[in-house]
């Protein structure tokens, strides 16, 4: 089959899931209400997070970097897909292409391994309370945050730089919400076969094992709450708990599914829900998840109201 030059053509065009959609004017709105969604509520929870001393304690500095993930991988995927259905042009080109899975492949493997870390800390908090400060000081934090974004940054950068580096047929269409790995190494005009053994192995060691590690902590966690004399203790603990758990499954397993099952098994439609779900959907549900029904997340709001917004109203 012919090649053709990528780097010097028109690109890609990326044919999604509002393509496929058999209302895509609502599919395009609901994408559009749910990243508006994902812009306020995770931007609510950074600023309240910063603003408040008061949540200044490690399990909400490790949630103000998840919304910050959450905020920067869903403008990553929404906004090009909604301004391309309403201007009616799909085109990417080659740079564009590989910049938008080197930023997804990095705040996708970020979530992956700040989730996990979020479960020790969970862990830490509920089955060792008396050494939490000690365990979970701000050198730890410091390590956690760090580990996150340059083991997340480096395996973006090698698994993008080896996937744009094949020749592509001269088919362009690329059956996917956006640049992803499965759907592009399907118009590579080579053997890929070693590459997508890679794919597989580092999507198992970056969604399966910290997977193992998430309910490993939590099954500790569990035996240690079922031992509480405190039944409000035990309803706190579990009530982070699930809210935490949720979490990971919405954004697990269809990540899973995109990484983890070999490339031969996928559907291009199951692909794009899939993707949809965690680059989305997950991102506007996560601060809504963790924020509700949370005495803390509330308080802080009702302090930064009254501190900030209703003086210079009242004076007003």
């Amino acid at each position: 089959m012919e090649v053709w030059n990528s780097t010097l053509g028109s690109g890609f065009i990326l044919e999604g899931i509002l393509n496929d959609s058999r209302f895509p004017e609502l599919l395009c709105a609901t994408i559009t209400v749910l990243y508006v969604l994902a812009l306020t509520s995770n931007g609510l929870l950074l600023l309240l997070i910063t603003m408040d001393v008061k949540l200044h304690v490690p399990m909400y500095l490790l949630l103000r970097q998840l919304s910050l993930i959450d905020l920067l991988l869903t403008s990553v995927i929404a906004p090009k897909a909604i301004t391309d259905f309403l201007r009616g042009d799909n085109t990417i080109s080659f740079g564009g292409c590989t910049l938008q899975m080197l930023l997804e492949l990095m705040l996708g493997s970020a979530e992956d391994i700040l989730v996990a870390f979020m479960a020790y800390d969970r862990y830490v908090a509920i089955c060792h309370p008396l050494n939490y400060t000690t365990i979970m000081n701000p050198r730890v934090l410091w390590f956690i945050v760090m580990t996150t974004w340059i083991v997340a940054s480096l395996s973006a950068i090698v698994y993008t730089s080896y996937t744009m580096h094949y020749p592509f047929c001269k088919s362009r269409l690329v059956k996917h919400l956006f640049c992803e790995i499965p759907p592009l190494l399907k118009l590579a005009c080579a053997d890929t076969s070693r590459f997508e053994l890679a794919v597989y192995l580092i999507g198992v060691m970056f969604l399966i094992a910290p997977l193992a590690a998430i309910l490993v902590s939590y099954m500790l966690i569990l035996f240690t709450v079922l031992r509480m004399p405190s039944k409000e203790g035990r309803k706190k603990a579990l009530l982070t708990c699930s809210s935490h758990l949720t979490v990971v499954t919405i954004y697990y397993g269809p990540a899973s599914f995109i990484y983890v099952l070999p490339i031969s098994f996928h559907n291009p439609k199951q692909d794009n829900i899939f993707s949809f779900f965690y680059t989305v959907v997950t991102p506007a549900l996560n601060p809504l998840i963790y924020s509700l029904r949370n005495k803390e997340v509330m308080g802080a709001l009702r302090r930064v109201l009254g501190k900030y917004i209703l003086p210079s109203h009242s004076s007003t």
